[in-house]
């Protein structure tokens, strides 16, 4: 075995690419049978973006705390919680992560951190202060994530989560998953001040930006960032450039991408063929290792559907349970 040049040892580059190719495999299986008719609601695919996520939940405790967005599957599998409770919940079934009452945009589990994916663009960062501010409290060193795409970083929410989190000093990293369209405006005609690291230290707080591609480039740099929240240095901005894969929406024609674009996103700017080609040129890994995991995950995805579709779905006696009011 050769020596290793990657800042992880093999059982977690291992863990890295598994965590990468279920939620590729999540995704791929949901846009399939999302157009098969199958499931229900409005569904947000995060193929492509597997890096990000990955990247930086490795540096996470379950006591750490994200807040997500509407293409939340990734964050989810990467923080931890169960894809079976996963796909039970976003085929509307009673067993998943919010007993089949909240479908995909609205998956959380607070057990691992999971606050929530949400449908509301920019909603999660002032969520992440509160989360922040508690850890700041308790003074036990957690930090909290707020995730948001290039365009809810436009909303007046972010904005204004970044404020307090100066004014606050709070341990709390905002990561702009900067994917080239906010819906189907592409960052370049609607965002005036282009880099977002600028725009962070107009409210005074520091930031970087990372090729979101690329596993290794994600991984040390949330590494630098988050080891310095928990040490008290205050909140920061992560900016990940990558490109999703999929529409904006499961049904999306995507008439805004020029011809051939998805090809080559899939060809030459896709995270899991760059970290194979990382781990194994270096000597690390092998092939036959993860081939085994691209089984595994597969084999994961088929039988959580399975499990999903075997599930019952909630009753109306269910409707005004799991909820913070009893009526």
């Amino acid at each position: 075995m050769a020596d290793n040049p990657f800042p992880l040892d093999r059982d977690r580059l291992l863990a890295a690419y598994r965590t990468m190719r279920t939620i590729r495999e999540f995704e791929e299986r949901l846009h399939v049978d999302f157009a098969r008719g199958d499931i229900p609601g409005f569904v947000h695919l995060y193929a492509g973006e597997e890096a990000a996520a990955t990247g930086i939940m490795m540096h996470l405790r379950p006591t750490d705390r994200i807040a997500s967005t509407h293409r939340g599957h990734g964050h989810c599998i990467a923080k931890g919680v169960d894809p079976r409770a996963m796909m039970k919940e976003i085929y509307g079934r009673k067993g998943g992560s919010c007993e089949g009452k909240g479908g995909s945009m609205h998956i959380a589990e607070l057990d691992v951190g999971m606050m929530g994916a949400n449908g509301i663009l920019g909603a999660g960062a002032p969520l992440a202060c509160g989360a922040a501010l508690a850890a700041k409290t308790r003074g036990d060193g957690d930090v909290a994530i707020s995730f948001v795409g290039d365009g809810a970083s436009n909303q007046g929410t972010f904005l204004e989560s970044l404020n307090l989190s100066a004014v606050w000093d709070l341990p709390v990293i905002f990561v702009v998953e900067n994917n080239a369209y906010a819906e189907s405006t592409s960052r370049t005609y609607g965002v005036a001040v282009e880099s977002y690291v600028d725009r962070a230290q107009g409210f005074g707080i520091p930031g970087v930006s990372v090729d979101g591609t690329d596993f290794f480039a994600v991984y040390e740099a949330a590494g630098e960032i988050i080891e310095r929240a928990r040490r008290g240095g205050g909140p920061a901005l992560l900016e990940c450039e990558m490109i999703r894969f999929f529409g904006h929406f499961e049904g999306d024609a995507q008439t805004y991408r020029a011809p051939g674009e998805q090809d080559d996103l899939r060809q030459n700017r896709n995270c899991l063929i760059k970290f194979r080609s990382a781990v194994t040129e270096a000597g690390v890994l092998t092939e036959a290792d993860l081939d085994a995991i691209d089984a595994e995950a597969q084999a994961l995805i088929d039988e959580a559907v399975v499990e999903a579709l075997a599930a019952p779905e909630p009753t109306p006696d269910d409707l005004l349970t799991d909820v913070y009011v009893s009526y």
